[in-house]
């Protein structure tokens, strides 16, 4: 797992777009781009700004995952069976560390990988320190001891901004992920479009 080194909210900023919903998020001040010259005007996006931008958004949304880690799944998705946008948003959403910040046992997505990376996350009983570990639908994923009287983890329970979807079932300090989930399915707080990524790799 690769360390981030620069402010998340500055894809927010630089997106213009408040990706994850978070209320303090600079977007709600601000919608220009970071530094000294994100007022001025903006030109036309061609339609290879449109691709790039929707792959950074969704990158972005999931952690700022590595480019690397990111081509990687939807390379798997382009070979499934189906829809490749469909099959890279579910891969995607398969990760232990989405399941993770999913199931509200963390307030972010990189608050959610910090936990699973700490050891602070079982996978059916066992426990996992990988974010990018696959989750296959059947699986439970718990809390570990310590976790439970974390107060990160107490604060992330009473976030209003978003609810625990279908597809992720609830059980006290577990949960379990029932089945793989569409694109219509996963509550993004901003419009998604794997199609413009699907694209962008397939030029």
């Amino acid at each position: 797992m690769s360390k981030r080194k620069a402010s998340k909210y500055k894809i927010d900023r630089r997106l213009g777009e408040n990706i994850w919903g978070r209320p303090k998020s600079s977007v709600n001040r601000r919608s220009y781009g970071p530094g000294q010259h994100g007022q001025r005007r903006k030109s036309k996006v061609s339609d290879f700004g449109l691709q790039l931008r929707a792959k950074q958004k969704l990158k972005g949304y999931y952690g700022d995952v590595t480019e690397k880690q990111f081509k990687r799944t939807y390379q798997e998705a382009s070979k499934m069976k189906g829809d490749t946008g469909q099959n890279l948003i579910g891969l995607l959403e398969q990760r232990l560390d989405m399941v993770v910040y999913r199931a509200k046992f963390a307030p972010t997505i990189f608050s959610a990988r910090q936990v699973v990376s700490h050891g602070h996350i079982y996978v059916n009983g066992v426990k996992c320190n990988i974010a990018s570990r696959r989750v296959r639908p059947g699986d439970v994923v718990s809390l570990g001891k310590k976790a439970k009287e974390m107060a990160l983890i107490a604060e992330a329970q009473t976030l209003p901004e978003r609810e625990v979807p279908d597809y992720v079932a609830a059980d006290g300090d577990k949960v379990t992920f029932t089945r793989v989930p569409t694109l219509d399915e996963v509550p993004y707080p901003v419009k998604m479009e794997p199609n413009l990524v699907v694209e962008f790799y397939s030029r």
